[in-house]
């Protein structure tokens, strides 16, 4: 019944910021409003959205454990090319950590919002084939 639509992002330059998420996240203009752009990823149907914000604005929250944890994240299939696609385009970012399996790193936008990419584990819980399986059969 439901399935996420859009993910909306602050950002304070609006005209930067669509510069460098097309060029970085290689996303696709959908269309523009009076202070915001929407966009389409190359796959999957979740739509990114810019908002013009005048001060930077909270992207993340703290857990119980007290650690950073944005509200969403990017799947990749190849994580070490995002990785280095990022990089070598100048974009900030930390190194590719291992959490059992799974592999991730973060990087920021120009106004220093946090982003995590992932990759997938086969096996997981979570993986998108667990997760077909799932939908089809509930």
């Amino acid at each position: 019944m439901f399935r996420v639509g859009s993910i909306f992002i602050p950002v304070t330059n609006l005209e930067k910021a669509i510069n460098w998420y097309e060029t970085n996240l290689n996303i696709k203009l959908i269309d523009r409003w009076e202070g915001g752009a929407g966009f389409y990823l190359s796959t999957g149907p979740t739509q990114l959205a810019l908002v013009q914000v005048k001060n930077q604005q909270a992207t993340e929250f703290e857990t119980i454990l007290g650690q950073s944890n944005g509200y969403f994240n990017f799947l990749v299939e190849d994580i070490e090319a995002a990785y280095i696609h990022l990089t070598n385009a100048g974009v900030k970012a930390t190194d590719i950590k291992d959490f059992g399996g799974m592999k991730f790193f973060d990087f920021f936008d120009l106004d220093g919002n946090p982003f995590c990419v992932v990759n997938e584990v086969e096996g997981s819980p979570y993986h998108t084939e667990n997760i077909r399986r799932m939908q089809e059969n509930r």
